[in-house]
């Protein structure tokens, strides 16, 4: 996608194949700046902190993290010490173990001599493939989102929840992608942008880069959103999802079960958009997947510019009072309309019969 219109991907290496580039989302949207990371430790802390997120980047990363760690020391112990390190940064994006299980696979058919190249040859294949992927699943979207403008005869209102636009991939992204295909196709919508706290990647991330694509938008507080469903403000509900159970439960960020829910009962058609990674065939539903605690801090301070123009982080807690962050919530298949993903739009009961064939196969 496009900054001041100059195309970017959110990750990519160094010609000479010794560092990778980021865009540091932990700054956004107040400040543009891409950093450098030169180690797979540097990339392990990247990750923990944010400075990249959203579970099809989280996977990107970790690649190339594995990537830097074979610059300096290519053995087994280090490959293997590689993986466990970078998955253990975040729980519940399966992107990331997808993407480790992947290079660690393919690295070790090959002697330790030639890993550093071809480790970065990997890299840089699971990121192409992502962008594929997204494109692929922006067109399934976009039919989606033509369908519906048909009926009307004014602006069509998508809802989105945290931020799954191509901040969260590598480019295009998931449920913005679609947004993006219709935009671009003189479809006239508009997007109500959930703030979606406690990190706001709605109102920092989504809000930032629709802006930058001259998509209409308008952010909204996290409870605003079944008020303007009720009163047919929203015609339809796309959100990303940081793993998906084989039974087409949706993990996303915390708060879309509570969209969920309100679509539900106001008979908005609610999608989540999946590109195959994200899938997780091992887990039958999605109690068992791993929930994401994150810092108390996360609630308690909030980023943003001062009236003086500064960056600055200020408390809203009284003192004393202690915080809970879950990161992530489970919305049940039932309450899904439909499952956007790289081989088209299906019931959750379908996710199966649609995807469960060797994924690695619809790269080509």
């Amino acid at each position: 996608m496009k900054i001041n219109g100059q195309h970017y991907r959110t990750i990519w290496p160094d010609s000479r194949l010794k560092f990778v580039h980021i865009i540091d989302q932990t700054l956004l949207p107040h400040s543009f700046e891409a950093v450098q990371i030169h180690s797979v430790e540097a990339m392990e802390l990247a990750i923990k902190t944010m400075q990249v997120r959203g579970a099809p980047l989280i996977g990107a990363a970790s690649a190339y993290g594995v990537a830097l760690a074979m610059l300096y020391d290519d053995s087994d112990a280090s490959l293997a010490r590689s993986c466990d390190d970078l998955l253990a940064t975040r729980p519940t994006a399966v992107n990331l173990q997808w993407a480790l299980q992947r290079m660690h696979k393919h690295l070790t058919s090959i002697e330790p001599k030639l890993r550093y190249v071809n480790a970065w040859k990997e890299a840089a294949r699971i990121c192409d493939e992502d962008v594929k992927l997204n494109q692929v699943i922006a067109q399934h979207g976009l039919k989606l989102i033509q369908d519906m403008d048909a009926s009307k005869n004014r602006p069509l209102n998508i809802l989105t929840h945290c931020n799954a636009g191509w901040l969260a991939a590598v480019d295009w992204g998931t449920a913005l992608a679609p947004i993006y295909a219709a935009h671009d196709a003189g479809i006239a919508v508009h997007v109500w942008v959930d703030e979606t706290r406690p990190r706001n990647q709605g109102a920092s991330l989504t809000a930032w880069e629709l802006g930058q694509h001259g998509v209409p938008h308008t952010v909204i507080s996290d409870n605003a959103g079944g008020h303007l469903m009720q009163h047919g403000q929203v015609d339809m509900v796309i959100v990303g999802a940081d793993r998906v159970a084989s039974n087409g439960d949706v993990c996303n960020k915390i708060g879309t079960y509570l969209k969920a829910l309100a679509a539900f009962d106001n008979d908005v058609p609610f999608y989540a958009a999946v590109p195959s990674p994200t899938i997780d065939w091992s887990m039958t539903d999605g109690a068992g997947i791993p929930i994401e605690e994150r810092s108390a801090d996360e609630v308690a301070w909030v980023q943003g510019r001062l009236a003086s123009g500064e960056v600055a982080k200020v408390n809203v807690l009284p003192e004393g009072s202690p915080a809970a962050n879950p990161a992530f919530d489970v919305t049940p298949a039932r309450l899904v309309t439909g499952i956007i993903t790289e081989r088209g739009v299906c019931a959750p009961s379908q996710l199966s019969k649609l995807l469960r064939s060797d994924h690695h196969a619809l790269y080509a």
